[in-house]
Formats: structure tokens, sequence, C-alpha cells
């Protein structure tokens, strides 16, 4: 049995926190709401504490999963932050999606004082958070990931270390910028057939065994053809990991003209007051357009 934390507690890290407790480990969870994290307390036992610092004091692994930099810098920085309650050779484990540059400024802040910083972006969505198969894509020092690779397994179906710090965080902006284009591809594919006077689920139930099919096709048409997009990542957090996206690509030099593009056709999806809706919301954008 570990002693852990986790600091954050969406619809990510809520059943992720679980999943280490039902696992017989000894959780110790921190929200920002604390009355969110007294909730997680009556429904999976464990302890909650009203600091990062508190909820870290002890702890072999401290894991987080939060908003963006700021956030991260919050809940790790400062006199209540993570890093202040850790015992030297402890690991902070990061599953947010931000910056490489904030990766790679925590990991320093982290070794200076003695401890490890795994950064761990996850794909997988509330399902894959709350049926424990998220994919996890790591980056930092080989060690620091062996010794949490065995935690992370609890909640994942793939972990993986892709190379030094930030290359987590790296990875991740690939995930999203594929998604961005899967997302766009399959929208255009419904609208059109719609226009066409197809049949949308006869249709994918064609294409869909040919090479269109994709985790997105199988998972949101039905959905998107029901005009229902309440239950996935939010329109809100893409823009803010394609801005991510698109910043890093400006520093590499890479050319992500189709995620530029998507990033605005979320945009018009953010006035259309579908700011929370999750990602396949492209689809009602193109419907709003006839």
């Amino acid at each position: 049995m570990a002693k852990l934390a986790f600091l954050g507690l969406g619809v990510m890290g809520y059943p992720m926190a679980g999943h280490l407790q039902a696992a017989g480990h000894d959780v110790c969870v921190y929200n920002r709401t604390f009355s969110k994290a007294e909730s997680w307390v009556s429904e999976h036992s464990g302890r909650a504490a009203k600091t990062p610092r508190e909820a870290a004091d002890g702890a072999d692994l401290v894991m987080s999963c939060v908003g963006n930099d700021n956030d991260l810098r919050s809940v790790c920085l400062g006199d209540d932050g993570a890093f202040t309650g850790m015992r030297e050779g402890a690991i902070f484990v990061d599953h947010t999606t931000v910056s490489a540059d904030v990766t790679r400024e925590l990991f320093q802040a982290a070794n200076a004082r003695g401890l490890h910083f795994v950064d761990a972006p996850i794909s997988g969505g509330q399902a894959g958070a709350e049926n424990a198969v998220l994919s996890i894509m790591c980056g930092g020092d080989q060690p620091a990931y062996d010794a949490a690779e065995s935690i992370m397994q609890i909640y994942s179906k793939i972990c993986r270390r892709l190379g030094e710090s930030g290359a987590g965080q790296l990875t991740k902006m690939c995930n999203q910028i594929a998604i961005a284009g899967l997302v766009q591809g399959l929208s255009e594919s419904l609208h059109f057939a719609e226009k066409a006077g197809l049949d949308g689920r006869a249709v994918v139930e064609v294409i869909s065994q040919g090479a269109a099919g994709s985790w997105q096709m199988a998972n949101r048409f039905e959905t998107m053809l029901d005009d229902h997009f309440e239950h996935g990542f939010a329109v809100d957090w893409m823009r803010k990991d394609l801005g991510i996206c698109l910043q890093a690509a400006d520093e590499t030099g890479a050319s992500l003209p189709v995620t530029a593009l998507v990033d605005q056709f979320y945009k018009d999806v953010q006035k259309m007051d579908g700011g929370r809706w999750d990602t396949s919301s492209l689809f009602k954008r193109l419907r709003k357009l006839d």
C-alpha cells in the first residue's frame, strides 16, 4: 500500500482518485472547492486536505489533474503548495494538459528540492477515467517513471514514457492535433450525408468498417446526430489545448494549418454559447450554417 495524494477532483480526477483508493492505497485528496473533496471522501473513504501542502505531507506520490499552467503552479509552489509538503525523494505526477514550458519549469523546481516530477497527460475523456482505461503519455527521468508506473496503471490501459521532461506534454499535443482534424472530418461527413438526403446512421454503419473508421466515429456519431453534446471533453478546454499546440508549433517551426482552422471553428462554437459542449459540437456548428 502506497501513501498517495491526489490534487484536483474534476470529471477526470474524481474517478481516478477513486480507483487508487479502491486498489487499497491510502489516498488524501485536495480540491479548490473543499466540499468536492468532502463528497469524494463520503463516497470512497480516504482523507481530504484543505491545502495541497497538507495533502502531500508524507506522500510517496502526489498526482494532479487541474486546469491550466497557472492552476498547476498554484498547487505545486508557494507556502501551501505540494512541493513544500513533500518529503525528499517523493514523486509528483502531473496529469494536467499544460505547456511543455511549465512542465520543464516545475521539473527544475522539483529537482531543486530533491523531488521528482513526471509529466503524464491523459487521453480518454471522462469515460476513460471512470472505466480506468486512460492513455497516459509521460516525460521525465526514467527511475521516477518506473517508480510511478504501477500506480498509473491502476487507471490506464496504456502508460508509456516518451522521453525527458516535457515529452509527455508534447505527445499530448500530437493527440489533440489528431483529434481536431478527425472530429471536423467526421462532422463534415455527417453534414454531407444529411444534405444529400442519406440516413447518417446507415452511412456510418458502412463506412466505419473501412478506412474511415475511428474512435470518434464509433463513440460520437449517434450523439452528434441526436444533437446531444453534453457528455465529453468541453470546447473551452479543447481551445486551451489547441492554443498550447499552436504556440508550440510556432516555437518548433511545425505547420498546423488544419489545427489552426479547427481552433477558429471551436471559437465559433463558443460564440454559440457552446463552451461547455463537448468537442463533437463542431457538427452543431455546421448545422447552424444551413
